[in-house]
């Protein structure tokens, strides 16, 4: 007869030892990581959603890399440019006013400032030009009316005026002005009204000629210096010749 063989039963599981409470301390140093996670992720979204990975606008001492800085743009006359080739083109430096649109009223009463004030204003070599997103048409139209002696700037995607700090939020143009020196120097960065941008470039120029002034004056000291020193050896000179005279 066979032998019957009989199964063993499995051993029961052993039971996992049960799980340690967290200590107080634990619990809030997991909040504050959570919480922190949490900031930096939202910061993150919100930076990407509002281009804020862009380079800031430029405040006055800044020196800004002239090479693509705000891209192509054109004059009321069509002719493509850049900032670059403006400065190049100019003596000294350029001064850009934006305003939001051609043939406003405010706008109208901007230009016909530095219109009015563009002789005094480019005698130390800075070029004027004024800058908005309206088309060639409609800016060579105002300049003709207002009989304007400074090109229009024409800049339809806003990215001259977004790079200058003056683009408005999800659209439209600040009022102000811009000026750069030949070596990419910021000299104004500033939004303001009609009279307020012209008074603020009237006081750049008025600045930059008391340099000069300063300047000359400090070259004229210094030529003059040698001449009295010379005039005073040549004094010593006749001295010590009559001095010997005498003692012969």
């Amino acid at each position: 007869m066979p032998v019957e063989l009989r199964k063993r039963k499995a051993p029961a599981p052993v039971p996992e030892p049960p799980a340690k409470k967290q200590s107080k301390a634990s619990k809030v140093a997991a909040k504050v990581k959570e919480a922190v996670k949490g900031k930096t992720e939202k910061s993150t979204k919100s930076a990407t959603a509002n281009g804020s990975s862009k380079p800031a606008k430029p405040v006055v001492g800044d020196t800004i890399t002239l090479d693509g800085f705000g891209g192509e743009i054109e004059t009321n006359d069509g002719k493509k440019t850049t900032l670059k080739a403006l400065v190049d083109e100019s003596k000294s430096g350029v001064v850009i006013f934006t305003y939001p649109k051609a043939s406003t009223p405010g706008c109208t009463n901007q230009a016909c400032l530095f219109r009015d004030s563009y002789e005094p204003f480019t005698k130390g070599g800075l070029a004027i030009y004024g800058l908005s997103s309206d088309s060639p048409k409609a800016n060579t139209t105002f300049k003709t009316k207002q009989n304007l002696p400074y090109p229009l700037l024409c800049d339809a995607n806003a990215t001259l005026i977004g790079a200058l700090g003056f683009k408005k939020a999800p659209k439209g143009i600040t009022r102000g002005v811009f000026a750069v020196d030949k070596s990419g120097k910021v000299l104004l960065a500033e939004p303001g009204g009609p009279a307020a941008t012209v008074d603020a470039v009237a006081k750049l120029v008025e600045g930059g000629e008391e340099a000069d002034a300063k300047v000359e004056a400090d070259d004229e000291k210094t030529a003059e210096k040698p001449a009295e020193e010379t005039k005073a050896a040549n004094g010593d000179a006749t001295e010590e010749k009559k001095a010997d005279g005498e003692a012969e």
